[in-house]
């Protein structure tokens, strides 16, 4: 049973997707069950067998064409059809789901559990039933002689928007990253999934095609390539290397550090320039694998400190790659949970960080320690934590006064203290280290796509302004030799392009007999003889309906015969 809520709209994805990786795998056969197909049992075991025999169709036409020699031909609908399928694949499993299992008739549902039980010995069959509401709900529906014959286990699929989540974080912080998207375009991709619906297919392709923008309009993405050298450089890539912003930046520094010579040989030689320009990428994305195996860090620490906001995922790695991180409230509350944690959660804490942070080995090892020689129960405390905090009441010249103070420690919890600030002194270190700004390296612009232009127009698209100069101008759109070109106002023009140039010279009403006129007597000429009126009746208002489709025009409520503005040019 596989719980979906709000998602059920993902369950057609996800059993596509299953079934075919069963069906590469070789070790089932997935049927899909919908509710029009359930009018009868005779009806739902018809589409099971034909989605199940139409896999192998090739195989099945030559099965039935030589067993129509050899005995009596099935009816659609009997299992035995299945059942010879089973024996021809041994070691498969039929798979029947159900889409959306609340919408079938629960009476068909029953009937055909318990004939489907009876053949379990002959056909091994497992069930995914689709459950928008509850499992209890969907059990209590179902009699319970048909719930016996059922040995179930629930599965909660995961919302759009944490999948979403999970799919951006962990394509940045990839152990093995060598391209990362910049802050600008992590904050497109994420604003635009949370501000419209989006699968994770979908998703996934709006950064496919970030990727493809990068590779293809980046001409510094040939030094992502793996067995690229110096002798490869082009003098047109190193005249582009210098001209990048990073370059500057970088020469500068060294003008800064009085190494002028080293400036003229990357200026003066293109040799020099492609050593120093790989050994900069190279540097710079093992930088960046450690900054995003910082991340990952910070998110495990909040995990498991369980902070009172904990930001998502997106949000890390947006103010990672912005440089934003190392100083943000986010860090601040981490560091603060952390002087604040008892023992059983430092213990979980050094277990996680144990391969990141290299101080996390001995400080477990006096940990546990100390915990071993610890007298009595309970976990230890720091002495920053809140329990800690004792309030006496005196009284001063007749009036109460209230005081703050903190209980006197133990010596094994101003152990575990000097323990947790070690902690805390080690963390901030590391997080300081590693937690870098990514535009800051030299070369960035190879391995750190942050060009929001072409992705913001791809995605976001503004169509309004290409369709108001297609139809202002359409030889810039028409494929026409280059001498042609449309006089304002011609019969030359596309009808709808001329209809619209006489609509922006009309007011916010226009008469539409008077609009008919002006079109007619441009497509047809100052005699118009040799025009036919009834075709250009129809071209007009062919054209009136594609303004109006594109919401340019409509009918005026208060004339009949006239048509109202909707839109005006640059508004």
């Amino acid at each position: 049973m596989i719980t979906l809520g709000s998602n059920i709209s993902s369950i057609s994805g996800l059993l596509d997707r299953l079934r075919k990786r069963v069906q590469a795998d070789g070790i089932a056969q997935v049927a899909v069950i919908e509710a029009g197909d359930a009018g009868s049992v005779k009806n739902v075991l018809k589409t099971l067998i034909r989605n199940i025999l139409s896999d192998n169709s090739a195989e099945e036409t030559d099965i039935n064409s030589a067993s129509c020699h050899l005995g009596p031909k099935h009816l659609p609908y009997d299992l035995e059809l299945l059942h010879g399928y089973v024996q021809r694949n041994t070691g498969q499993k039929i798979v029947v789901a159900f889409k959306d299992s609340e919408a079938f008739d629960h009476g068909v549902l029953s009937d055909l559990i318990s004939l489907l039980w009876s053949w379990q010995d002959r056909i091994p069959l497992v069930f995914l039933f689709g459950v928008a509401t509850s499992v209890d709900l969907f059990e209590s529906r179902l009699p319970r002689s048909s719930v016996s014959l059922l040995q179930g286990r629930c599965f909660d699929i995961r919302d759009s928007v944490d999948s979403i989540q999970r799919i951006f974080f962990d394509l940045e912080t990839c152990p093995d990253g060598t391209l990362w998207l910049g802050h600008r375009v992590s904050n497109l991709l994420v604003e635009q999934s949370e501000d419209h619906f989006q699968s994770p297919e979908r998703f996934s392709s709006s950064l496919k095609y970030t990727y493809m923008a990068h590779f293809f309009a980046n001409p510094l993405a040939v030094l992502l390539s793996n067995g690229i050298c110096d002798k490869d450089f082009q003098p047109e890539l190193c005249e582009a290397i210098r001209n990048i912003p990073s370059f500057r930046r970088h020469a500068q520094t060294l003008l800064d550090k009085k190494e002028t010579k080293t400036v003229k040989k990357l200026l003066d030689n293109d040799v020099f320039l492609a050593q120093e320009a790989l050994n900069n990428v190279i540097i710079g994305q093992e930088t960046m694998n450690r900054m995003f195996k910082c991340v990952g860090s910070l998110k495990r620490v909040l995990d498991v400190t369980r902070t009172a906001k904990t930001p998502s995922l997106s949000d890390l790695v947006i103010r990672a790659v912005g440089g934003e991180l190392n100083s943000s409230k986010i860090i601040i509350e981490a560091l603060s949970a952390i002087k604040k944690v008892t023992s059983n959660i430092l213990v979980s804490l050094l277990i996680t960080l144990g391969e990141t942070l290299p101080l996390a080995g001995d400080l477990y090892d006096e940990l546990q320690t100390l915990l071993s020689n610890k007298k009595g129960p309970g976990v230890l405390r720091t002495k920053y934590d809140d329990s800690r905090i004792t309030h006496k009441t005196t009284l001063v010249a007749q009036r109460l006064k209230l005081t703050k103070g903190r209980a006197k420690l133990s010596d094994e919890e101003a152990e575990y203290t000097r323990i947790v600030d070690r902690f805390h002194s080690g963390f901030r270190t590391y997080l300081i280290e590693n937690l870098i700004q990514p535009t800051s390296l030299f070369m960035h612009e190879a391995f750190l796509y942050d060009f929001k232009g072409p992705i913001g127009d791809t995605f976001v698209p503004r169509p309004r302004f290409t369709v108001e100069r297609a139809l202002s101008n359409p030889s810039d759109y028409l494929g026409f030799d280059s001498g042609t070109f449309f006089e304002s106002l011609s019969a030359s023009q596309p009808a709808t392009a001329l209809l619209y140039q006489l609509y922006l010279e009309s007011g916010a009403v226009v008469n539409i007999y008077d609009l008919w006129k002006a079109f007619y007597t441009i497509i047809s000429g100052e005699d118009g003889e040799n025009f036919d009126e009834r075709m250009a009746l129809s071209i007009f208002y062919r054209a009136v309906s594609e303004l109006k489709m594109m919401g340019m025009v409509k009918s005026s409520r208060r004339k009949t015969d006239h048509l109202a503005k909707l839109s005006w040019i640059g508004l």
